[in-house]
């Protein structure tokens, strides 16, 4: 089959039964909700085979790296998976809209983080797709203390941070369209960290435009991972830090750590520095998936990218 980007595949939440469920819960509760939600899950997972397919090959690849699960992952597992995703958009609805309980959230190793902020020392953030940043981002918000400008590849998620807005149109967090990493973004993202600001980029997926990736082993396998948060860390002189979310017991634990305090690229070294940051991102997600193994929300084949452009939307 000819390559296709994860862009170009379609995103595995429809907006409008989102909407639906959340009233639901709402109205009623957590236990009708999840009564709604299960056929739903299991007819989308039935109807998706290229889901079923993902999910089974990330199950059984952090299980055999891991010891996660601790058996062979079965269907019920990447059913498990499925309806994991389905309760964390409600979980993202019920944050952003002030409505989640926040005494079920535990943070880890944000003291350093939040000491840069407090002195205006802004940075460079890279996140993974698991767990519910959307706590992380309604958490900051409520303490003042932290600016974040969303980086976004595309619009492909457009109606449903959309949708995040009109739950809660006070909402101070930024969505920055960022398909070519020009100079005047740069330029503009540069004043933002200066002001003591954050941006925020996933580190698990490819550019929509071909651009340069590397690969490292996750999971066991060789996988292809951006080099923008590191090329943009090291263009703004300023830390790196991680950003994870993961389901815990009732509620989830969001993990802040600082994977370096400057990026250097060295002349003639680049592609080796830029390899040796994302092997360490690489394991440091692997770390929190271990602990939480059906918190990956990359439902497309995540190893079997390769760089290349996504086609332009069609309007």
């Amino acid at each position: 089959m000819k390559p296709r980007h994860w862009a170009e595949m379609g995103e595995t939440t429809f907006v409008a039964g989102i909407w639906l469920l959340y009233w639901i819960h709402r109205l009623l509760g957590r236990w009708p909700f999840r009564l709604c939600l299960y056929p739903v899950v299991l007819a989308h997972w039935l109807g998706r085979p290229l889901l079923r397919q993902s999910s089974r090959q990330y199950l059984e690849r952090v299980e055999a790296a891991t010891g996660a699960l601790g058996h062979k992952p079965h269907w019920r597992d990447s059913v498990r998976h499925t309806l994991g995703f389905a309760e964390t958009m409600l979980d993202k609805l019920l944050a952003v809209s002030g409505r989640y309980r926040f005494e079920n959230v535990r943070t880890e190793g944000r003291e350093e983080f939040y000491q840069a902020a407090k002195a205006g020392r802004g940075g460079v953030i890279v996140t993974a797709h698991m767990g519910c940043l959307e706590l992380c981002r309604t958490m900051a918000e409520r303490r003042g203390e932290v600016k974040l400008n969303i980086l976004v590849h595309t619009l492909h998620a457009e109606q449903f941070n959309r949708l995040l807005k009109r739950l809660n149109p006070e909402s101070d967090f930024r969505l920055m369209e960022v398909t070519d990493m020009g100079p005047a973004t740069a330029v503009a993202l540069n004043e933002r960290v200066e002001a003591g600001e954050f941006v925020v980029i996933a580190g698990d997926r490819i550019p929509v435009n071909a651009s340069q990736t590397v690969r490292v082993d996750f999971l066991g396998h060789p996988a292809p991972f951006p080099v923008g948060p590191y090329v943009l860390a090291a263009l703004l002189k300023c830390p790196l830090y991680l950003l994870g979310c993961i389901h815990e017991g009732d509620g989830y634990t969001i993990h802040f750590e600082c994977l370096s305090e400057r990026v250097v690229l060295p002349r003639g070294q680049r592609e080796a520095a830029l390899t040796d940051c994302a092997r360490h991102y690489a394991a440091q997600v692997t770390a929190l998936l271990q602990r939480a193994p059906y918190d990956w929300f990359n439902f497309f084949p995540f190893w079997d990218q390769v760089n290349v452009s996504a086609k332009p939307p069609t309007h």
